[in-house]
């Protein structure tokens, strides 16, 4: 089996790099990043005009132009593409230059008090069950890679690889988290996973003097690790984007048309009002956090409600606002309490309102992106191999589309993820997980 189709093997959050140079401390928080600069989350890309405003709508745009480039076939496009394993859990490992050692490491990596695995007797001191086994066997497997620095990673299985006949045909099965990938017992990549005691993809690369200091790169260079063949590892490298998944010529005049009213779009904008709307956006925390518009379109989301009527939702979101807090004013006992939420209901309901014509075109300038988004996620899911990825469902296994992918800017090397939102939410609410079973 070719590295390519290994990466085809790739499911679940289709990530794509965005780079953003601004410091907006009050929509940053939120974003890829937390304050130390290690890599905790990715952002949609139609949701960087809500975390960085009109700067992360201009990188929105710039980002998918890359991507259209890159597709089409030029090689000076600035962006890589990866992939995102669904894999569980997030494994830490790496040397602690406090004192050299190899540890292995949950995300507690980064605590205060970070909690580091350098031996069994320190696995079994913090964790039981099927993750103290799980981390032994990272420690004794990860150790012998050689890693020089501090590497993020998905774990993809330990002692968990089963053998499983789908449509008549044999595969080793691992099911981390939602998505089952199968690969063919008698492939080249089906001998390698029967060798390993355990399965990895490296995504993410942490350097500095100090664990509290280390700033994360996306991406890992793993020719430079040693390769024992107890051990199966990849770097999420999407191979060969423009030799197979290349756009046709049909194919990239449509998407710089919707580019093209991407842009139009985004010149209505009004960026005052925006600015505005965003630090009012930011002031929703706590028990006003629900009110916020990336709950509200996340709960269409769920729903699986695809958002085609940009002045409906606007509309609807003034709603969510006023019903949202109102939850809140209802759970007060004291009359002070009730009035400072019913005043700030009325005061956030104003200024939503005040809203209302801009959010409009913020709206219909998301829906333009995820239409742009979904006809590269749509050719990225053509590539042959992919339908060797399954969800468990009640009724067997069902065939499914990688869920994503993650584009890295060559220059700034942040990331934003790429997903088809409808077809995962509904991955994520119908498949049988694995700890489910």
């Amino acid at each position: 089996m070719t590295t390519q189709t290994i990466a085809v093997f790739t499911v679940l959050h289709v990530m794509y790099l965005g780079f953003i140079n601004s410091h907006m401390k009050s929509f940053s928080e939120i974003l890829n990043e937390d304050k130390g600069g290690k890599n905790l989350h990715l952002e949609h890309l139609e949701d960087e005009i809500l975390n960085y405003g009109v700067t992360g709508g201009r990188a929105a745009i710039n980002f998918l132009r890359s991507l259209r480039d890159m597709m089409a076939g030029n090689s000076r496009s600035s962006v890589n593409m990866t992939v995102k394993w669904d894999g569980a859990p997030a494994i830490f490992a790496g040397i602690d230059p406090d004192d050299g050692k190899f540890f292995v490491a949950k995300k507690s990596v980064f605590n205060v008090n970070p909690k580091l695995y350098k031996t069994n007797a320190e696995i079994d001191d913090d964790l039981s069950g099927t993750l103290n086994s799980k981390f032994k066997v990272a420690l004794a497997e990860l150790s012998k890679l050689g890693i020089k620095v501090v590497l993020q990673g998905d774990l993809m299985f330990t002692d968990d690889v089963e053998t499983t006949t789908i449509d008549g045909e044999k595969y080793y099965t691992f099911q981390p988290n939602t998505i089952v990938y199968a690969v063919p017992v008698n492939s080249d990549f089906g001998k390698k996973i029967n060798k390993s005691n355990i399965g990895i993809v490296w995504h993410t690369t942490y350097s500095g003097e100090t664990l509290a200091d280390m700033q994360a790169s996306f991406g890992v260079n793993i020719s430079n690790l040693s390769k024992p063949s107890t051990v199966w590892m990849d770097d999420a490298t999407y191979k060969d984007v423009s030799g197979k998944a290349t756009f046709t010529e049909k194919e990239t005049v449509a998407i710089t048309n919707v580019l093209s009213k991407t842009g139009s779009t985004f010149q209505k904008i009004n960026s005052g009002q925006l600015t505005s709307f965003l630090r009012l956006q930011d002031s929703m925390s706590g028990v006003l956090a629900n009110a916020s518009l990336k709950t509200y379109n996340n709960s269409k989301v769920r729903a699986g409600e695809i958002i085609s009527n940009p002045a409906a939702h606007a509309k609807g979101y003034e709603e969510w606002v006023f019903k949202s807090i109102q939850k809140q004013i209802d759970k007060v006992k004291s009359d002070k309490g009730k009035e400072k939420y019913t005043n700030l209901q009325k005061e956030y309901v104003r200024e939503v309102s005040k809203n209302t014509r801009n959010l409009i075109q913020v709206i219909t300038f998301q829906n333009l992106l995820v239409e742009a988004k979904m006809m590269i996620i749509k050719k990225l899911n053509s590539v042959k191999g992919l339908s060797d990825t399954f969800i468990k469902t009640s009724n067997g296994f069902k065939v499914t589309n990688p869920e994503g992918y993650v584009a890295i800017d060559r220059v700034s090397g942040n990331a934003v993820k790429l997903v088809d939102r409808m077809e995962f939410s509904f991955n994520n609410f119908s498949a049988i997980k694995s700890w489910d079973k």
